[in-house]
């Protein structure tokens, strides 16, 4: 008999593995797919030599994760690339708001009025990033924080809404930019703990960038299962799993799924039937002839590039796609650029980039057009450049990856009390009514991202379960 199963090899699944295998415990991984990676994967998706991501592409998160830093994932060829820029926000005169490694030159890009706010309202945080990391990614609390002050503080300016937390600015651009970094989980502005999520990834990119993983996101999936190999764990691709039965006999059964599936799998019933699903996003993969011709330089060297502009204008299209059920007129969008800083990812001179906006959860029509009117707004040609584009609507995504429910790659709505309390509420949200059954998906806290916290948690668990028994 094994110890542990694990169902599903996206980066938690996989970093759940690790962590039962790192202790000694026998384990064995399960995946549908032909290839490991679920959110973390990298495919020609255009044309030949252009590698893309299908899902998350920037690992500010990921480069920041206490799990991910403690193992020796270098070892098995996961290289970060940082580009010049983290990220820069375009503006419709051709300036840019940015964020930058430096505090003091992401400020700067606010303008003179705001500045000191940004500085007074970062920089404390900052100072304590590795425990405040560590304790904001391990809630809820399986044991005391480590610095409960800087915890406590951030709560105080982070459980607010972004809505509350944007007045201390006095012009556009620094809202504008905060905005986008709350949209890059899909929640409305006005949402509990929305100003938390803005203020991670700000930190985040301060303390060590917004990093690609040079070669594709595959690369991490690859040095997480290279690693679980080396320390005798077994992995199974191509192997669909519908019931428990299918699974060798093991004391301990781990779900990298959403709960809907682990519900079905492992026969609990309507246990998960209050978890939500939130919206989703219509994404583009291009191949392009050259790079994003964009009006403001600072976009031209960033890894990501928000594009809103403003904090209005990223608000109703937040509201379109995730309150009144359809797609924005005109939608915020998330871009990355990786071959800016890789140039692993398109033969020479070409350059890959991907763009998505939100639409509603399931919603099958096609919002190419809209997104490439808003790029032309802020890189007049880009058209021009392209050789071939490969779209996913919220049916393809959930094809191309079984977590994310109706298109959700956030695996669960992030509105309200789902942000914290997922996928139940619940002082154990990785365990479920069936004692040898454990889910570690983004799913469950610390919630999406490709950081393998959910997984990290979820393990210690696991072993504290099999340990006792």
């Amino acid at each position: 008999m094994l110890d542990a199963v694990v169902v599903g090899a996206g980066p938690n699944g996989l970093t759940a593995a690790v962590e039962l295998a790192r202790r000694g415990f026998s384990v064995a991984l399960f995946e549908a797919e032909k290839t490991v990676g679920g959110g973390a994967r990298t495919e020609e998706l255009t044309l030949p030599g252009f590698r893309h991501d299908p899902c998350s592409a920037a690992h500010p998160l990921g480069v920041n994760s206490p799990a991910f830093r403690a193992m020796p994932l270098q070892r098995y060829g996961l290289r970060w690339a940082q580009p010049e820029l983290p990220m820069a926000h375009p503006f419709p005169d051709g300036t840019a708001a940015v964020l930058s490694r430096s505090v003091a030159e992401t400020a700067a890009s606010f303008g003179p009025r705001d500045a000191g706010t940004y500085r007074r309202m970062i920089e404390p945080l900052l100072a304590r990033w590795d425990t405040l990391m560590q304790d904001f990614m391990s809630l809820p609390l399986s044991a005391l924080p480590r610095d409960p002050v800087t915890l406590a503080r951030f709560g105080l300016t982070g459980l607010p809404p972004a809505t509350w937390l944007m007045r201390r600015f006095r012009d556009e651009r620094a809202p504008a930019l905060f905005s986008g970094l709350v949209a890059h989980t899909i929640a409305p502005l006005s949402g509990l703990a929305t100003s938390a999520i803005g203020l991670v990834f700000a930190l985040a990119g301060h303390a060590r960038g917004w990093p690609l993983a040079r070669g594709g996101s595959q690369s991490i999936s690859d040095a997480l299962a290279a690693y679980l190999a080396d320390l005798g764990g077994a992995i199974h691709t191509d192997y669909e799993v519908k019931r428990l039965d299918d699974l060798p006999p093991a004391r301990a059964y781990i779900f990298d799924t959403s709960p809907t599936a682990l519900a079905r799998i492992a026969g609990l019933g309507r246990y998960y039937d209050r978890f939500r699903y939130g919206p989703s996003v219509f994404k583009i993969d291009y191949a392009l002839d050259g790079p994003v011709p964009w009006t403001a330089k600072e976009a031209r060297s960033a890894g990501t590039v928000q594009v809103g502009p403003y904090r209005c204008d990223i608000g109703k299209a937040l509201r379109a796609a995730s309150v009144e059920d359809r797609a924005p007129e005109v939608p915020f969008l998330i871009t990355v650029q990786p071959s800016v800083v890789d140039p692993t990812r398109a033969p020479a001179g070409k350059h890959t980039f991907w763009a998505y906006g939100h639409v509603p959860n399931g919603w099958d029509g096609d919002l190419t057009d809209a997104i490439e009117r808003q790029l032309e707004r802020f890189a007049p040609g880009f058209r021009d450049l392209v050789l071939a584009r490969a779209t996913a609507g919220p049916p393809q995504l959930a094809v191309r990856n079984a977590n994310y429910v109706g298109g959700d790659i956030a695996s669960g709505s992030v509105g309200g009390l789902q942000l914290l309390l997922r996928p139940k509420l619940s002082l154990s949200p990785y365990t479920t009514p069936r004692p040898a059954v454990f889910i570690c998906s983004s799913s469950t806290p610390p919630g999406p991202g490709v950081h393998g916290m959910s997984g990290h948690n979820a393990a210690k668990a696991v072993w504290k379960r099999l340990r006792a028994s």
